[in-house]
């Protein structure tokens, strides 16, 4: 089963008729990099064996996620995706990609 978002709202379903999504909610306005509180990792689980690193917790636009992770795969020199709101580089990258996400000021985990 897929675990894809359409909006990246955490809700799925809402019992009450009258519920509505608020716009500030979504994420309409890119925090600056000083305020990005990002989380770099290494996963390999169902991924054929492949280690990738990734990089959660970006909020923002999705265009400004898009932007930055092409920064980031160009900067390791490697390919990857942008996916349900996740930075998706193939292979073990992580301290090249901490580097640069701390040279621009990102906050970073």
């Amino acid at each position: 089963m897929s675990k894809k978002k359409s909006n990246g709202s955490p809700f799925v379903y809402s019992t009450n008729p009258d519920f509505r999504l608020d716009e500030e909610e979504q994420n309409s306005e890119t925090k600056s990099p000083a305020e990005q509180r990002l989380w770099v990792s290494m996963e390999s689980k169902h991924r054929a064996g492949k280690t990738v690193t990734l990089v959660r917790g970006f909020e923002g636009t999705e265009s400004d996620l898009e932007q930055l992770g092409k920064q980031l795969k160009s900067h390791c020199g490697t390919g990857g995706s942008v996916k349900d709101g996740e930075i998706i580089i193939q292979g073990d990258h992580r301290e090249k990609v901490k580097s640069w996400l701390l040279k621009n000021k990102y906050g970073v985990k």
